[in-house]
């Protein structure tokens, strides 16, 4: 009986230890599925929770090595998000109001998702990558991970990451400081599509003025 204490304390850290290179052998196929991308497309739906009404917007993004993004949101409202990899514009055609930033200045949610291609290494990015064991992926089979943001610290506090069978991200949650939520869930990604870098590219349309400074939200 005095080894039982022992005992439980060597199968406690051989689970501790498996379970440890478990979520590393997930963190580097993951790394590993993603660094061999050259560009993505995917559905998309955004989420956002906070003290008020639940907030979700639907539409499509395209990414593409190196540092390049296009949203298009349809629902609610049209809106477009873009990055040439140096700058960023954010466009809502309903106001006809247009602002652009450097993508090194950007302070943006949607910004860590360029990540997903060419530097990919989860366990550097998030701190203490660990399984979430409180709540369920949505998928059957799925594995919900969790972790400490290094970049945008001051501003989130935690990054969940729903991760496939076949290594895929397909949904991102984003914890912010103050307790609100976005979640993008994606659908439908496509890999490596030949995709123009035209399409990463910005033109304001005629009489559209544009604002230099902070993106709209």
């Amino acid at each position: 009986m005095k080894n039982l204490p022992f005992s439980w304390l060597a199968v406690l850290a051989l689970a501790l230890s498996a379970h440890a290179e478990d979520i590393h052998q997930l963190a580097r196929a993951v790394d590993e599925h993603y660094n061999h991308l050259r560009s993505l497309q995917s559905d998309f739906t955004e989420i956002y929770r906070s003290d008020g009404p639940e907030r979700v917007e639907s539409g499509t993004v395209w990414l593409k090595k190196p540092r390049k993004m296009r949203w298009e949101y349809r629902s609610p409202k049209e809106k477009l998000f873009i990055s040439d990899g140096q700058a960023v514009w954010f466009y809502l055609p309903a106001e006809r109001q247009l602002r652009k930033t450097a993508l090194r200045k950007l302070d943006d949610l949607r910004s860590p998702l360029a990540f997903l291609l060419g530097k990919t290494k989860l366990e550097k990015e998030l701190q203490g990558l660990s399984k979430v064991v409180d709540q369920s992926p949505l998928g059957a089979g799925n594995t919900l991970l969790r972790g400490v943001p290094q970049a945008m610290a001051g501003q989130l506090t935690e990054v969940q990451l729903e991760i496939t069978p076949s290594d895929q991200i397909v949904r991102i949650v984003l914890v912010e400081a103050d307790g609100a939520t976005t979640e993008f869930r994606f659908a439908d990604w496509k890999e490596n599509l030949e995709l123009c870098d035209s399409r990463f590219q910005f033109t304001p349309p005629p009489g559209v003025e544009t604002v230099e400074g902070e993106l709209g939200p």
